[in-house]
């Protein structure tokens, strides 16, 4: 009989980005900075396209997408880090890895 594989594990494990509890503050305090300056900075170009009609350009147009989109993908990796950083758990599901 052939050995193989049976891994039926359903999670991943994220390395550590040090094991050094200021490190970590240091760390957490950086994401979270960057994080809402991120969310700050593109909702400030949609909120400020949007309402002037002048700015109904398509190159405004695709400028508040990719806001849109850099929201999106900030909302979605940025605090699952942030949570993995404060609770010194390194899991992360697949189905949370494929979102």
């Amino acid at each position: 009989m052939e050995p193989r594989n049976n891994t039926a594990g359903l999670e991943f494990l994220l390395l550590e980005l040090t094991e050094d509890p200021a490190l970590q503050l240091l760390i957490f305090s950086h994401f979270l900075s960057m994080y809402l300056v991120t969310i700050l900075g593109n909702l400030l170009i949609i909120l400020t396209v949007n309402p002037d009609p002048h700015l109904h350009t398509p190159m405004y147009f695709f400028l508040s997408i990719l806001s849109l989109t850099d929201i999106s993908l900030s909302k979605s990796t940025i605090p699952k880090r942030m949570v993995n950083i404060q609770s010194q758990s390194q899991i992360i599901s697949y189905t949370g890895c494929l979102s």
